[in-house]
């Protein structure tokens, strides 16, 4: 080997991004290595695994490559099962199997596994079981596993144990596999009788109970297998502190994280991003401050999945001028930073620097994924800018070679819904090559709400009803669309037929955050000290509107048997409404005012909001399950397009 395919070798270790990765190829043409599978192999290795953004480079060069062998196609197949795409590594296995020279081994079937895990496909991964055991790798441990997993993501937990039972001598891993794959199930109790069944425990699998436990909400049995270990490592602390955050207990998240710290245990990467997260979730921007100056002090600031979920958690806190600030002070940005603060910019109503910040993205030369184009949509959609989503959309496939997915049509759907065009809305669903989910409908359902369309509320509603017949927002949006037509026999229809189902109506909730302290409040619930003081503070706010602010509640959607005054209580009453008025309540003067709210504002919050950010002199952030509103000086972000 002469020096210069040594020296392409060092840059391809060292290298970060897609046109350096395109000038090493070109010294190896040069040099005429690029036909040696050696070389061949490295370059796709890296452009397909280790490079963002260079997938569609590998496979371009893969299939200009006259004989590619086992350790290529393997390649490959990794690269699009960790992709927006896994569909592609199973096309890619399927070429590789019919290619008699060039049979599958172990990695092969992990790798394929994995996409079929990803891509959720319980009837491929089946196939590929049965592939698997006419290549003879029915005892093969590695694929073993990897089989246990697959059928875990894609909810089979019967096939899962029936491998797990098949193996001979399952290690460590398989064990922790099946454990895994019944929490993956919803199967808490199927996953604690493994664990006791454990001939071998290790703390990796009482971190796979945390962590399962953790994610099905189950903490109280969380903390008896964390207090129970005799060996508590940084991933049992930091799976903890996540998982207390994630369902809500921060301040027993931040005492865990305040104890970690004082036994000597330095904080992860993993503990961090995940108690980010989990302050994004529910607007904790107080404590995210906290993390924030920890991360600063502690010299966490260079790594870049840290300042990713800072920049995520700072715009879900509605604060996007510190998201800008940790944004533009990061070093080096991935993929993920770019569609952070796209996202972020669009949830805000920035959507013309949001498609700025994606051009900069480009010019940068890192290549946006599927997610990004879902951030960028959005930003269209939720700003009315039809004809440039149309073109991001048809972009995203000519230029990026990214199939739109799901996400991107419901992205389309939303953007001529808001807009109005309902029928076009209709017409683009019922012409989509996949087939239409639940989400797809429901979002045309909720422009038909925006617009008054009854008639298309009625089809829209219909087809809900084919896929998810017991959903009560379906039903309660589909009731107000009458309720304000006026069609009054019609909504006790779908108050009677919730009945008759037994279907409930999603509670409203708000959340604030006050003193390093979250405040929960739902419109209705048994009145405590908090919600006592709220509501006191709240009728004199409501008060001080009418009189300065000209308020009038809107009622048109509240049931018509009952009077005036019942009618504005009602509608007074609403989370959000108690949650500002617990703020303006508690919260020093000059302070903005952060709300998160699982449901969609409905009009007359967001009145009430634009007045009192004018009569107060208030500023005020309203997150809802659908994006930022931002009060103030009488005006909404949304310029009431939301």
């Amino acid at each position: 080997m002469n020096n210069a395919p040594r020296y392409c070798l060092s840059l391809l270790t060292s290298c970060k991004t897609l046109k350096i990765l395109k000038q090493i190829h070109a010294s190896l043409v040069k040099t005429g290595h690029h036909s040696d599978p050696f070389f061949a192999g490295k370059l796709i290795l890296h452009s397909a695994v280790t490079v963002p953004g260079a997938l569609h480079y590998a496979r371009r060069f893969f299939l200009n490559f006259p004989n590619p062998d086992v350790f290529m196609y393997n390649t490959l197949i990794r690269g699009f099962s960790e992709s927006g795409i896994p569909q592609n590594s199973i096309f890619t296995f399927i070429d590789m199997c019919g290619k008699s020279l060039v049979p599958p081994d172990s990695f092969s079937f992990a790798f394929v596994l994995k996409a079929a895990a990803h891509h959720g496909s319980l009837r491929t991964g089946i196939q590929l079981h049965c592939q698997a055991l006419i290549h003879g790798f029915e005892t093969h441990l590695f694929v073993g596993t990897t089989l246990i997993s697959m059928y875990g993501e894609c909810g089979s937990v019967y096939f899962a144990k029936q491998v797990f039972d098949q193996m001979r001598e399952p290690n460590v891993v398989a064990w922790n596999a099946v454990i895994t794959a019944c929490f993956r199930c919803g199967d808490v109790k199927g996953a604690r009788k493994m664990f006791d069944m454990m001939p071998f425990k290790n703390s990796t699998s009482s971190n796979v109970m945390l962590a399962g436990y953790a994610k099905a909400g189950e903490m109280e049995l969380a903390r008896k297998v964390f207090w129970e270990m005799k060996v508590k490592d940084d991933v049992s602390w930091s799976t903890m502190i996540v998982g207390l955050a994630h369902n809500g207990f921060f301040d027993e998240a931040f005492a865990y994280f305040r104890e970690l710290r004082m036994i000597g245990l330095r904080p992860n990467e993993v503990s961090l991003t995940g108690v980010l997260s989990g302050c994004a979730q529910v607007g904790a921007s107080e404590f995210g401050k906290i993390l924030h100056a920890f991360i600063e002090k502690s010299g966490f600031n260079w790594i870049t999945t840290v300042n990713n979920a800072l920049v995520d958690m700072y715009a879900r806190c509605g604060n996007v001028g510190m998201a800008r600030l940790v944004f533009q002070s990061m070093l080096h940005r991935s993929v993920v930073s770019w569609t952070s603060m796209i996202e972020g910019l669009a949830m805000h109503g920035y959507a013309e620097e949001a498609i700025r910040v994606f051009h900069e993205m480009e010019g940068c030369g890192i290549r946006p994924d599927w997610i990004t184009f879902v951030s960028l949509l959005y930003a269209c959609s939720h700003a009315g800018l039809i004809e440039q989503g149309c073109n991001y959309f048809f972009r995203m496939k000519d230029v990026y070679d990214i199939e739109p997915m799901v996400e991107h049509y419901g992205c389309m759907v939303d953007l001529y819904g808001r807009a109005g065009y309902l029928q076009k809305a209709y017409d683009f669903v019922c012409q989509m090559p996949i087939t239409p989910n639940a989400i797809i409908w429901r979002t045309l359902l909720g422009a038909c709400g925006i617009h008054g369309n009854v008639e298309l509320a009625e089809q829209v509603k219909a087809r809900l009803f084919d896929l998810e017949p017991d959903d009560s927002s379906d039903n309660v949006l589909l009731s107000n669309i009458y309720a304000v037509a006026g069609k009054w026999k019609d909504v006790a229809t779908v108050r009677r037929s919730m009945t008759d189902q037994k279907i409930k109506k999603t509670p409203g909730w708000s959340m604030i955050e006050v003193d390093r302290t979250m405040y929960r409040f739902v419109a209705g619930e048994k009145t405590n000290k908090t919600t006592a003081e709220a509501y006191e503070k709240l009728k004199e706010i409501i008060k001080r509107l009418r009189l300065e602010g000209g308020y009038v509640p809107e009622v048109a959607s509240v049931l018509h048997d009952v009077d005036e005054e019942e009618k504005e209580d009602s509608v007074s009453k609403h989370s959000e409404k108690l949650a500002v008025a617990f703020g303006i309540s508690r919260l020093c003067k000059g302070k903005a005012i952060r709300i998160v709210k699982n449901l969609r504002i409905c009009r007359d919050c967001h009145t009430v909001m634009k007045l009192i950010s004018k009569v107060y002199g208030l500023k005020l952030v309203v997150r809802d399950r659908s994006r930022f509103h931002s009060f103030d000086d009488g005006a909404c972000s949304c310029k009431d397009y939301w």
